[in-house]
């Protein structure tokens, strides 16, 4: 590097600026390829965002607490990001009222395969008990998904990752498995891909339309609501099945 741009970097990396400066460059320049790419599934932002910057971290020998110091602002915002996310659903407020019946039975179906789909494979693969249960909300948002694991007796940290790695697949997968399925309504499209991959999901759906966005938005945040709901007792009944 220049000594002009290693100064910088000493300078960052004693300060906040840090994980702040670090996820706002990396993510513009994901964002910056998958526009050159045709926003192509492969090159998710949010995948390429995470690899560089767990790169970066690691050549640098940044802590990830250094790192979180500053980048909690972009935490922070994800709060005012969801509720944001009310302003295209109510623009598709009226088509949600005709749909309401099948989306409800989407939701309970969508989050009831999710969830055993994983446990099934889970165990076939010989996962333990905790492995499991950390496995069981990985279609939920994350910040509830941490919660149901750890109400339920997972690993709240083993979900994070999960959560982030379902999310991840099913940005990347949506697009060419509703071309196998022959599925071109926008408003399923939205609303399977909000149920399967929650916030991730709901990204890539607003990459495709915002009627898409809109459906994944209301899914990511009913599945989140219903899966904390049913998912601690319908655990209490399998628990002998998964030991």
């Amino acid at each position: 590097m220049s000594p002009r741009i290693t100064e910088v970097w000493v300078y960052l990396s004693a300060t906040p600026l840090l994980g702040l400066t670090l996820t706002l460059v990396v993510y513009q320049a994901a964002v910056w390829l998958s526009a050159r790419c045709g926003q192509h599934p492969l090159v998710n932002p949010v995948l390429i965002s995470i690899l560089v910057l767990v790169g970066l971290l690691s050549a640098t020998g940044t802590p990830y607490k250094t790192y979180f110091d500053g980048a909690q602002f972009v935490h922070f915002l994800l709060g005012p990001a969801t509720v944001a996310l009310a302003i295209p659903l109510y623009a598709q407020f009226n088509q949600v009222k005709r749909l309401l019946g099948p989306l409800l039975v989407a939701l309970i179906a969508g989050s009831l395969a999710a969830v055993m789909v994983a446990l099934l494979i889970g165990k076939l693969c010989g996962a333990s008990l905790p492995t499991l249960l950390s496995l069981a909300p990985k279609s939920v948002t994350t910040p509830i998904a941490m919660g149901i694991a750890e109400r339920i007796g997972g690993l709240p940290s083993l979900t994070s990752v999960l959560v982030i790695l379902t999310g991840i697949l099913g940005a990347v997968l949506a697009q060419p498995l509703y071309r196998l399925i022959h599925c071109p309504q926008p408003a399923v499209q939205g609303f399977a891909l909000g149920v399967a991959s929650h916030g991730i999901g709901t990204a890539r759906a607003f990459q495709l339309g915002e009627r898409e966005g809109a459906f994944a938005a209301l899914a990511m945040g009913l599945h989140g609501m219903v899966c904390a709901l049913y998912l601690p007792a319908l655990i209490a009944l399998l628990r002998d099945w998964l030991i």
